[in-house]
């Protein structure tokens, strides 16, 4: 017994330590973003050892070698916190013992460019720093503007053992529309990290793309905490459904604040599709009314439930039920059938064949920022 006691104290240290390194490696690529994009060359200069080089290319130079000196010399002619027009955002990181690699986009929106650099770190005196930078980079129609999507941790229904997740396709299909819009999608969860994904179907050729698309599988593995979010870098959020999206998302005041700050603050679109609705009943605007208000809203109804199944005695609440007794009109077609409500800056969808749809509309109002 004692001998598996310690097999098991040492199996959860290493992984604290991991994640302690993983959590280092994200800031030194974060320190080397912020430092780029505002003008920090101090943060720069803890990104980099002192010994490293950036591999770029010139015009006429395919092998261009910088001293990571002269590079951050580059940034020590501006006032410190000038903003560069350079938006950047981790893509993926893997640490393997005392090495690890990264890899972030960077938007330079004037230029319609999208760079994509390529990192090795390595931990020295403890202390982890970029050795080597590449990058690569190509025309985009990304201009920055982003959709914060909102996902569960729960993995179960409640309490019991019955599996659930987030619906891949509601995730897919509007992650899609956005990509060919050209605008960013980030992900947050009430607890961050890995979240379970269910319905999956690798026979549908848009899921099998993305199920086996790498930045989108990161970005989901490493779902970003509430406070980690800048509600100012987005102009919309979208409530993912599945089983799973019954449980924590409704309650977490983080997220709330979160999509009242972006509706409220940023005069920006509050969306949900099928359970994803879930999402929206306890959102509270500042004079005290229910966002939803005498608005039409759409998800997934209890109507078309097996009321009969296990799970369906785990809901915390009803939606129709819920967002009817708070003042919503609640909106559906025949089951299977797609459907979208749009009211004004709120658009909601009853099944993950409306995903595409909901994304669409957002896309839709958000044209004037895409264009710009």
């Amino acid at each position: 017994m004692k001998n598996i006691f310690f097999g098991v104290t040492v199996f959860l240290s290493f992984l604290a330590t991991a994640q302690t390194d993983f959590e280092q490696v994200k800031q030194t690529v974060d320190d080397y973003i912020q430092g780029t994009s505002y003008t920090y060359p101090d943060r720069l200069k803890k990104a980099f050892h002192p010994e490293s080089n950036l591999y770029l290319s010139q015009k006429d130079n395919d092998f261009w070698v910088v001293p990571s000196k002269e590079y951050i010399a580059w940034f020590a002619k501006k006032e410190p916190g000038t903003f560069t027009k350079r938006l950047g955002k981790i893509l993926q990181i893997e640490v393997l013992g005392d090495i690890a690699t990264a890899k972030a986009e960077i938007l330079i929106t004037p230029r319609k460019l999208r760079f994509v650099d390529a990192f090795l770190l390595k931990k020295v005196g403890g202390k982890w720093q970029i050795i080597a930078k590449t990058a690569s980079n190509g025309p985009t129609e990304k201009n920055g503007t982003a959709v914060l999507f909102f996902v569960s941790n729960a993995h179960t229904y409640g309490d019991t053992e019955l599996g659930t997740g987030n619906s891949f396709a509601e995730i897919a299909y509007a992650y899609e529309e956005f990509e060919k819009a050209g605008i960013n999608v980030s992900f947050v969860s009430p607890d961050g990290g890995a979240v379970s994904l269910v319905y999956i179907n690798t026979s549908d050729p848009l899921q099998k793309k993305y199920v086996y698309d790498p930045d989108l599988m990161w970005a989901l593995q490493h779902t970003q905490k509430p406070e980690e979010v800048n509600p100012k870098d987005y102009s919309a959020v979208y409530y993912v459904g599945g089983g799973s999206a019954m449980f924590q998302v409704p309650e977490s005041k983080a997220i709330q604040q979160l999509a009242l700050r972006i509706y409220e603050e940023n005069e920006g679109i509050v969306a949900a599709v099928c359970h994803g609705t879930a999402g929206i009943v306890n959102l509270k605007t500042k004079n005290g009314d229910y966002l939803f208000a005498g608005k039409n809203v759409s998800g997934y109804p209890e109507a078309y439930e097996n009321q009969s199944r296990p799970h369906f005695k785990t809901f915390p609440f009803l939606i129709q039920k819920t967002i009817e007794e708070r003042g919503g009109h609640f909106k559906v077609s025949p089951k299977g059938k797609a459907h979208v409500e749009v009211d004004g800056r709120l658009v909601t969808g009853q099944n993950y064949q409306s995903s595409a749809g909901v994304a669409q509309a957002i896309i839709a109002q958000l044209k004037p920022l895409t264009q710009q």
